[in-house]
């Protein structure tokens, strides 16, 4: 395949580590430094085992058999979680942290939903394995590449689904093969495969994951601090942010709000009280919270 093939049939993202957009994304995605410290070792693991090498020589004066047993995991991080709750750019900042923390040149890429193809047998399976051997090529044997695979339940759903075609169960086939032969890589080439419905994916893709990590939809700190951080130069009382949290909060009828649902829904339906004639007030924002909806559960069907 072309160049061009790769670039718009392939990758909806192919980009340079670290990376300046994605670092002040990072800033912005609340909790993301609370996350990346439960996750930060285990991700390090997977991305050097040299590194574990060096620890176990260090502190116990041999390689431990233990180093072996780690080092042969599958280089897999499942993402799973209700819509909305940050799992891509989470992925997008967790590659960019860790390009930055072991100072060594990376690449980040993110699996078009285009690799489905157009229905022609075999096509699937074909542009999965070809995007595989793209980012294994960049990562060479120096260089760092991580995969992000978004809704992945459409591309790694259980084989045994009842309306689960052919050519499914052949990219299903094709995705845990190469995350097979990517420990061949060692360590230089790691997968986040994003989900939201975690319960859809076929259970032999779930037991090669190295870690699965849950996103749930924030809780009342955490919607305060969006609030807080997304509303900075107003001048709100507390009062209001109280509202929002609460309003914003699980309702006998709803769920609470997504991140997506406050930055994509609840302050833009705000903003429209106020712009262009007058300025933003905490009852606009008040009255945004009463009216949007928050957005249902994604269910594992």
């Amino acid at each position: 395949m072309s160049s061009n093939v790769e670039t718009t049939e392939l990758f909806e993202l192919e980009l340079p580590l670290p990376d300046a957009a994605i670092q002040a994304r990072s800033e912005r995605l609340v909790g993301f430094d609370a996350r990346y410290e439960r996750l930060r070792r285990d991700l390090r693991l997977l991305a050097d085992p040299e590194e574990l090498s060096r620890w176990s020589k260090k502190h116990h004066h041999k390689e431990l058999s233990l180093c072996a047993a780690i080092g042969d995991r599958y280089p897999l991080v499942i993402f799973s979680g209700d819509v909305g709750t940050g799992k891509t750019v989470t992925a997008e900042a967790a590659s960019d942290r860790i390009a930055r923390e072991t100072n060594q040149d990376a690449m980040i890429f993110k699996l078009s939903t285009r690799v489905r193809g157009s229905g022609k047998v075999g096509e699937m399976s074909t542009l999965l394995n070809h995007a595989f051997q793209v980012v294994a090529k960049q990562a060479g044997k120096s260089r760092r590449a991580f995969l992000i695979i978004d809704e992945a339940d459409s591309l790694a759903a259980a084989r045994d689904a009842a309306q689960s075609h052919h050519e499914d169960k052949v990219a299903v086939n094709t995705i845990i093969q190469r995350i097979d032969d990517l420990r061949r890589h060692g360590g230089r080439v790691l997968v986040f495969l994003r989900t939201n419905r975690g319960g859809a994916l076929d259970p032999a893709v779930v037991r090669r994951a190295a870690r699965i990590e849950q996103f749930d939809r924030p809780d009342e700190r955490e919607r305060e601090e969006l609030f807080r951080l997304d509303l900075d130069g107003l001048v709100l009382r507390d009062e209001v942010f109280r509202d929002l949290v609460r309003l914003t909060g699980p309702q006998e009828a709803r769920l609470g709000f997504t991140y997506s649902d406050i930055r994509t829904k609840l302050l833009p339906h705000a903003l429209c009280f106020a712009f262009p004639s007058r300025p933003l007030t905490g009852d606009d924002l008040i009255q945004a919270a009463r009216d949007v909806r928050s957005s249902p559960e994604v269910r594992d069907i």
